[in-house]
């Protein structure tokens, strides 16, 4: 009966609290028709059975592996599977990893160089806005603006700040591409994508 007690105490502390996390992360993943409450079931119940639960200390790592290998085979049971789909399921992995923790760290300072660049009322509500998460309201007071300027500054940074990071996006795929135009694998030179 101790062990069931263990068992039960282990799983409230260390699975249980990962649930509304895995929740959300294949909401996001998932095709609106995809069932994720029976995923996410389905990985919790996989998770209580385990063999040795002394040997699972990081429960999110744990639960998230069981709901990709869930959606793995889901995914080969359907005869046709979206590639993006596929592609996704890497993102089930923990978020521990340092390689992970890099790329966040890099996207952030691509990110605030690209805020760097705004316009200085620009940029400052969209950081009150954003970062320190205040009202329009709020910031209308601070900066001695009409709520109206605040919700243009706001509107015009956002559009400045998708802009820069679509063209470095573009940037990007065209130095995988080699020239601007020529599409990866297009081995006619000189010649840009027939339309």
């Amino acid at each position: 009966m101790s062990s069931v007690v263990a068992r039960l105490d282990w799983f409230k502390t260390v699975i249980l609290p990962h649930e509304s996390a895995l929740r959300a992360r294949l909401r996001r993943l998932c095709p609106a028709s995809f069932d994720v409450d029976n995923l996410v079931a389905e990985s919790l119940a996989r998770a209580y059975t385990a063999k040795d639960i002394s040997r699972i200390p990081a429960g999110r790592g744990y639960l998230f592996a069981i709901a990709r290998n869930l959606l793995i085979d889901a995914a080969r049971r359907d005869t046709i599977v979206s590639l993006d789909f596929v592609a996704d399921l890497d993102t089930l992995r923990s978020d521990d990893t340092l390689e992970a923790s890099l790329t966040a760290r890099d996207e952030l300072r691509r990110l605030q160089a690209i805020i760097d660049t705004l316009p200085p009322q620009c940029r400052r509500v969209f950081l009150l806005r954003r970062v320190h998460d205040l009202s329009l309201n709020e910031i209308a007071g601070q900066m001695a603006l009409s709520v109206s300027t605040v919700e243009k500054h706001l509107a015009k940074a956002v559009m400045l700040v998708a802009k820069a990071v679509s063209e470095r996006e573009e940037g990007s795929f065209e130095r995988t591409t080699g020239k601007p135009g020529q599409q990866a694998g297009d081995r006619r030179s000189g010649r840009g994508v027939r339309r």
